[in-house]
């Protein structure tokens, strides 16, 4: 039999939130096996209802912990770092600004 497998990342947020995302990580399981097509309706099906499993811990840690304990192969996914750079309100009033006022419109 094969080894269970799992991915452990940080979700990112949705398009209907405004703020930095999730602080939560997600442990899911991949999949062991490759789907194959049923035999009546020729829909792709999966044996393995351990993919519909998504564990959520409050740090990266505890996902590793949980993972190692269960003696599952897994393999993390470390989120992108957002930059933003600093604005401010006189930046639109520089002498440094490259375009006229009336392009932006």
């Amino acid at each position: 039999m094969n080894t269970p497998r799992a991915r452990i990342y940080q979700p990112a947020k949705t398009a209907m939130q405004s703020g930095k995302g999730k602080d939560s990580w997600v442990l899911e399981y991949l999949p062991t096996t490759p789907a194959s097509p049923d035999s009546l309706m020729g829909w792709n099906s999966m044996r393995d209802t351990e993919l519909e499993l998504s564990l959520k811990f409050d740090t990266k840690e505890q996902a590793i912990a949980f993972a190692k304990a269960k003696q599952l192969e897994f393999e993390i996914a470390l989120p992108q770092v957002r930059k933003t750079p600093p604005k401010a309100y006189a930046g639109n009033f520089s002498f440094a600004r490259r375009r006229a006022y009336a392009e932006d419109q």
